[in-house]
């Protein structure tokens, strides 16, 4: 995925687009985005198919031990590359396209959320898990969630390699399904929209006190405690602090 950066009028502020794989408009569309993938791989696995075809089509009727075996190759093959992407596949389409948070701003998000020994630390939407793995190096323990399960074993893989598998639990699961009540630190890095649909339930149940952080993208009228400038992969961002207990928006 790409960003692209629009001004209308001229003069006026810049609006940034996300741009994914196959040229679609990702703020617009993020389904189209988490489809690329998906629409790709299955144009693998028919190619594979047609190869498969072509093979016995041109070797049927023929008895040569070499060729038969050849052939049950090609299928063996076929089958293992469409489980293979059976596996790779998310439950439902992702609802956001995965873009990794930059170290220096997950850095800044243990520090803004002052995250200790004490803490456990939700990331809905973990990707690759590095901030619950950062969190962990502090103490805390984990929770890092993702509907792809491509990015599970990412994570859990970087996780192990960091020394800190233990400390992180990983669920293959949907983040506005997920049981988020233990938490007391959460992180988010998703869309505007997904931030405004997953707020009542932050407010319903997560405990007094519990820390909320969101990366690029605020909560509607919830106004911050606090709003921090960071330096994003595509220049100055907004890092956003709330606390569950201040005022809820009416």
């Amino acid at each position: 995925m790409r960003e692209t950066i629009s001004v209308d009028p001229p003069g006026g502020k810049g609006t940034i687009r996300r741009i994914g794989l196959l040229g679609h408009d990702c703020a617009a569309a993020p389904p189209a985005c988490s489809r690329a993938a998906a629409h790709k791989a299955a144009a693998i696995l028919i190619a594979f198919i047609v190869v498969f075809l072509l093979a016995r089509y041109y070797t049927v009727g023929r008895p040569a031990f070499g060729i038969q075996s050849g052939m049950r190759n090609v299928f063996v093959a076929v089958v293992l590359f469409a489980w293979t992407v059976a596996q790779a596949q998310p439950a439902r389409a992702p609802d956001i396209h995965y873009e990794p948070t930059p170290p220096n701003v997950v850095a800044q998000m243990i520090g803004l959320a002052r995250i200790g020994r004490d803490d456990v630390v939700y990331d809905l939407g973990c990707g690759d898990g590095r901030v619950v793995i950062a969190a962990a190096k502090t103490g805390a323990r984990g929770v890092c969630v993702d509907i792809d399960p491509v990015r599970i074993r990412e994570s859990r893989a970087n996780a192990k390699s960091a020394g800190v598998q233990d400390q992180v639990r990983f669920v293959e699961g949907d983040l506005f399904t997920t049981a988020v009540a233990d938490a007391s630190v959460m992180v988010l890095f998703l869309w505007p929209d997904l931030n405004l649909k997953l707020r009542p339930r932050l407010w319903q149940e997560l405990r007094p006190g519990t820390r909320v952080i969101s990366y690029v993208h605020d909560m509607g009228d919830w106004k911050p405690d606090t709003t921090l400038k960071v330096q994003g992969a595509f220049g100055e961002r907004n890092l956003y602090l709330w606390t569950i207990g201040t005022p809820a928006p009416k």
